[in-house]
């Protein structure tokens, strides 16, 4: 059985002590769950400077892995501001997300650059978390499945079969992030069976039964069951839903 996963995207958000506060509250409501043996992995991604506090909490937590949103491509150097997947790697991480359509559109991300990314983020034993997904524009002109297959092919599929069995997709349609909109349940799973099948055909259908895909467009308290419920979705990259502890806990229990 594939591993399930939900993730939390804080963005750029919450202080040093809303942090703390809310990591307490999901950490203390997922043990009183007691989620079982089907639980899925939860992975936690606040920003870069809250990273070793929340880590710390995580620590004391059980089964809650640490992510950061992002990472630099080189491993050291002078690069002021930037932050590499070993430092991550040093204070607790396990997560990178790369790609996510808000670097992609905001700080210009190609597909060449997650590639590097990528490479760094394996080469120091993290595992990526890798974002696609298509505009408005996109989905209206009928290019979905085209625009996704580029962005799998140019960004990801250049990984050997080992360094692709650490991957974690993530479907995030840009046009549901954040607007409240959400993808039908059917359009999730359609793109979902499309990004494995083009699993099967870069790699195969070992490796594509095996990867987890997560979809990322406004996934909350109220629908994530039933996206869960989808054959080829295997959790959810929670954006603001996962600054509410108890719905952050519901997506969780929905598996």
């Amino acid at each position: 059985m594939r591993q399930k996963f939900v993730a939390g995207n804080w963005k750029m958000n919450l202080t040093l002590p809303e942090a703390q506060a809310l990591t307490s509250e999901i950490v203390q409501m997922l043990h009183d769950e007691q989620l079982g043996a089907n639980a899925p992995q939860v992975v936690i991604c606040p920003s870069f400077p809250l990273l070793p506090a929340v880590g710390r909490l995580l620590g004391e937590g059980g089964n809650i892995a640490l992510g950061a949103q992002n990472c630099h491509q080189k491993e050291s150097g002078a690069y002021t501001g930037e932050v590499s997947a070993k430092l991550l790697q040093s204070i607790g991480c396990e997560y990178v997300i790369l790609g996510h359509s808000e670097r992609r559109q905001y700080f210009h991300e190609d597909d060449e650059l997650l590639s590097q990314k990528l490479k760094a983020t394996l080469g120091a034993g993290l595992r990526p978390i890798f974002c696609v997904g298509e505009s408005l524009e996109t989905r209206e002109a009928e290019e979905t499945f085209d625009y996704i297959a580029k962005q799998l092919k140019d960004g990801l599929f250049h990984l050997s079969n080992e360094e692709f069995d650490k991957v974690v997709i993530a479907y995030e349609p840009i046009w549901a992030i954040g607007t409240g909109k959400t993808a039908t349940t059917q359009q999730a799973q359609d793109v979902h069976a499309f990004i494995r099948e083009q699993v099967a055909s870069a790699y195969d259908a070992e490796a594509a039964n095996n990867t987890a895909i997560l979809y990322g467009g406004s996934c909350n308290a109220q629908n994530a069951r039933e996206l869960f419920s989808q054959p080829d979705v295997d959790g959810g990259l929670i954006g603001g839903a996962s600054l509410k502890s108890r719905d952050f806990a519901t997506i969780v229990q929905s598996f």
